[in-house]
């Protein structure tokens, strides 16, 4: 994935609560609902990432896009218009946030997923230079297998991106390198 340009990506995803990031929502989702019949698709979101926001990077995260939709659509407070695959204009903003922050987490699974495979395996974890590597991002681990147990919750022996997330989620991890905005 190389180094990435947080600001960019930061740029690009307007959550924030402000009539400018208001707008450049509208606009956003006005290119992204290209039917414009007020709803979307995983797929549509997924086209609208690489084509309309113009994020390569994090449209090579596919599984961040996908977690952050799921999310979106599972936090929606009011009664949805629409069948509950899709995602409708009021839970827009609350994707794009979902988004950075998955895509954040998506960076922290891949630099310990040394095998590239989209899961990490308990030999995977218990590497010392994987403590290293995760210990900055949430802090002191005591018991780095209990800490592998309780993020494997299905037990199926390796952690899945899905299971990172939970427990990101849980510990508020935050990568090093990124560009946190207030």
């Amino acid at each position: 994935m190389g180094d990435l340009d947080w600001a960019v990506i930061n740029s690009r995803l307007s959550y924030k609560r402000t009539k400018e990031q208001y707008q450049m929502r509208k606009k956003l989702w006005g290119a992204i609902d290209v039917n414009g019949n007020g709803y979307v698709s995983l797929s549509e979101i997924t086209r609208g990432v690489r084509g309309v926001l113009n994020l390569g990077d994090v449209f090579d995260c596919r599984p961040a896009i996908n977690r952050a939709y799921h999310y979106a659509r599972s936090v929606a407070q009011a009664t949805k218009k629409h069948d509950d695959d899709y995602l409708e204009f009021r839970e827009f903003r609350f994707f794009l946030q979902a988004l950075r922050q998955f895509f954040e987490y998506y960076q922290a699974f891949s630099r310990i997923d040394s095998g590239q495979d989209g899961r990490v395996s308990k030999e995977e974890f218990l590497s010392e230079n994987i403590k290293q590597s995760i210990e900055p991002w949430v802090g002191p681990i005591d018991d780095m297998e209990a800490e592998f147990a309780k993020i494997d919750t299905n037990k199926g022996g390796q952690i899945l991106f899905s299971e990172f997330v939970n427990w990101a989620l849980e510990k508020n991890l935050d990568i090093e390198d990124d560009i946190d905005e207030d």
